[in-house]
């Protein structure tokens, strides 16, 4: 064994005989999911049959949508739809939601896309929307509902997009938002598969006719996180982080309605 910081032999291409393998990438999945039987508690079991009930959480807007009038001739209605970072905006004290603007808010703090594919028709079509903003996945990414390879999130973007073009809605694919680690799951190493996903939305985004909304390059920092000033926990924007998102949104948001 050689001493520590000391290379192996080169080969010609200047590569060390035989590296060190990659270390392991911890596997995303709600801790509560695979623990023994034996060690749930009773407010556990309760949380899963509240969550079971109904997992997409159709209930949530359900009212808010039947009082929510058709919008008016000439209004660009736009949805944006996601988890508790869209969920938030305008909620959370200190945030504004675009004032004076026909914009409706359909975040649900801790969703997956798996479970707002579920409610798409409900939230989003249903309010016949002229373009739809999506901020999505990093619950996927802490694995808040169970394993979600990038693959079965790539499948939720895929899904959601072709649902709302086929019903004639602009898509407007918004990054991740940076994240070096989750407060109610630490130890994933996010930053990573963030940067990855949001190579694959821009792609995607590309070639499906889609809008692509830069949030990640005006608030991430060296560590592919985001500073205290802009999110206190590193992953919920505070007022000054989505004052930076807001004119981002609005110029995606024109750029979609003007195709």
């Amino acid at each position: 064994m050689l001493p520590a910081g000391v290379a192996g032999p080169l080969h010609a291409t200047g590569q060390a005989a035989a590296s060190a393998p990659a270390p392991a990438v911890p596997v995303a999945i709600n801790p509560l999911y695979t623990m023994p039987p034996a060690s749930v508690t009773a407010e556990d079991v309760a949380s899963m049959q509240q969550q079971l009930l109904d997992w997409p959480q159709l209930g949530r807007y359900r009212d808010d949508n039947a009082q929510l009038p058709a919008p008016a001739p000439g209004e660009a209605r736009v949805v944006f739809f996601g988890d508790s970072i869209t969920d938030a905006w305008g909620r959370a004290e200190g945030t504004r939601f675009f004032p004076g603007k026909p914009y409706v808010n359909r975040g649900i703090s801790g969703q997956t896309t798996a479970q707002m594919l579920l409610r798409f028709r409900q939230d989003v079509l249903a309010l016949r929307p002229a373009a739809v903003v999506m901020l999505a996945g990093t619950n996927d990414l802490a694995g808040n509902t169970g394993l979600a390879t990038l693959p079965m999130i790539e499948d939720n973007f895929r899904s959601m997009t072709e649902l709302a073009q086929a019903n004639h809605i602009r898509v407007i694919l918004a990054s991740v938002l940076p994240v070096s680690d989750y407060p109610w799951h630490p130890g994933l190493q996010p930053a990573g598969k963030v940067r990855a996903l949001n190579a694959w939305l821009k792609s995607y985004a590309a070639s499906s006719g889609a809008t692509w909304l830069d949030y990640y390059s005006a608030l991430t920092n060296a560590q592919g996180g985001m500073d205290a000033r802009l999110a206190g926990d590193g992953v919920h924007p505070t007022p000054a982080g989505y004052a930076i998102m807001a004119p981002l949104a609005q110029q995606a948001i024109e750029r979609a309605l003007a195709k």
